[in-house]
């Protein structure tokens, strides 16, 4: 197959020469690689050129930017996981795996569908491909030192320390909201609308989340379920999955009123920095989109 490959050299604890390693693996695989670091210029080009296959070594950050441009393409993807968290692989069921497996897999892989997602607001239309939310995780993402919730520098560990911290203390957002035209308005810490059946540091969080399956399940936390969010954090690492009991809907549609609170789309908070006063209030509208990314999973 003609491959190309986007790799993430700052991903996890790679070594010297991992980006030689991968392409030396493929190409013994039998497949025709061309290669392009994530933190170099021209890998969104690289997307545009053909292919049978794109290919990410990389953590959620890496393949989330890939597979917010591959929506819509009719090319497939497939995931050399090597980041910390690993979240859209473990929702795949690809983790613990070695790479040569999944890369000798890929010939007779059955074909995974993860849903993408778009969000129209007043900063315009953004794809997402693991959720959008309030609360916890985007107060998380707007504190100076949130560089080290990313996946590239922060270990998991440290990552649900922050979340603990945060749940303690968090103030509930008021937010006013439809689901599929159901009204699911409140004050909540934790208000996520997820699409993978992991987030953050590997939190799990709505139990009927599946891939492909064209919806989202909002996760809706408020002061009554604090502790239950806390006792879960507090228990995670016993056993990574162990599900959260909280409260969640499961819907195509949702939209909220957004009056200027921290707010995130996967990785990218709003509002930014650099948005007009204009475009820091209005209606958010996200739905999951018709046109899903297909990952191949070996067996």
């Amino acid at each position: 197959m003609r491959i190309t490959l986007i790799h993430n050299p700052g991903a996890g604890a790679q070594q010297n020469g991992e980006a030689k390693k991968l392409c030396k693996l493929l190409e013994e695989a039998g497949h025709k690689v061309r290669y392009r670091s994530s933190k170099e210029d021209g890998w969104k080009r690289a997307l545009k050129k053909r292919a049978d296959l794109v290919v990410v070594a990389g953590g959620d950050g890496t393949v989330g930017k890939v597979a917010r441009r591959m929506v819509g393409r009719g090319v497939p993807m497939a995931v050399l996981p090597s980041g910390t968290a690993n979240n859209i692989a473990r929702s795949l069921g690809l983790l613990e795996r070695p790479l040569e497996e999944l890369i000798r897999g890929w010939e007779n892989a059955r074909r995974v569908k993860l849903d993408a997602g778009v969000a129209v607001g007043p900063w315009g239309e953004r794809n997402f491909v693991e959720g959008l939310g309030a609360g916890i995780f985007a107060e998380l993402l707007a504190q100076p030192d949130s560089e080290k919730l990313k996946e590239r520098s922060a270990a998991v560990e440290r990552a649900l320390q922050q979340l603990r911290e945060r749940t303690l203390h968090t103030e509930p957002v008021e937010i006013a909201a439809r689901l599929d035209d159901v009204d699911i308005s409140g004050r909540y810490i934790m208000f996520e609308a997820i699409t993978l059946a992991y987030i953050g540091p590997n939190l799990h969080l709505a139990q009927d989340t599946r891939p492909g399956d064209g919806l989202f399940d909002v996760v809706l936390v408020t002061e009554a379920e604090r502790d239950r969010l806390l006792h879960y954090l507090d228990h995670w690492q016993e056993n990574r999955e162990r599900l959260a009991v909280l409260p969640s809907r499961r819907g195509r549609r949702l939209q909220l009123e957004w009056p200027g609170f921290p707010l995130h789309i996967d990785d990218k908070l709003y509002p930014s920095p650099k948005l007009k006063p204009k475009e820091i209030a209005g209606l958010v509208d996200a739905r999951v989109q018709g046109d899903a990314v297909e990952f191949l999973v070996p067996a």
